[in-house]
């Protein structure tokens, strides 16, 4: 879709940049969001593809010496289509990585990287 958007003109305003929080920490780590969210885990059940990305931006990450979330925005923030991805902050140094994220530029490599394993998701929520 978005390569239709760019080329429409039309703003993208993705939801769930940082995928519910699994491209910010390592793919099995548990947390009260891991371990209530049922929703979460009908989204991300492509676990060979999705793993690969979120190691992939970890890998990234710490090349170079950023946290994952700053990687994940950037690499959002980078198509031209997207306009203001939805974070939703809970906490202070969310918003500090969002800020940090803008600046941030990832090399072609460093995408390329980031987007070989990924595959697009089946839409999900609205049937």
């Amino acid at each position: 879709m978005l390569p239709l958007c760019r080329d429409m003109n039309v703003a993208v305003i993705p939801w769930s940049p940082m995928a519910r929080g699994k491209l910010t920490r390592e793919w099995g780590a548990t947390t009260n969001r891991t371990e209530s969210d049922d929703f979460g885990r009908y989204l991300y059940s492509m676990e060979k593809s999705d793993k690969a990305v979120a190691g992939a931006v970890g890998v990234v990450a710490e090349a170079r010496g950023v946290s994952r979330a700053q990687i994940a925005l950037a690499w959002v923030l980078r198509n031209k289509a997207v306009t203001s991805p939805i974070i939703g902050a809970t906490k202070l140094h969310h918003i500090d990585d969002a800020v940090a994220a803008v600046e941030l530029e990832l090399t072609n490599d460093e995408a390329q990287l980031l987007e070989e394993h990924y595959l697009p998701h089946p839409i999900v929520g609205f049937s």
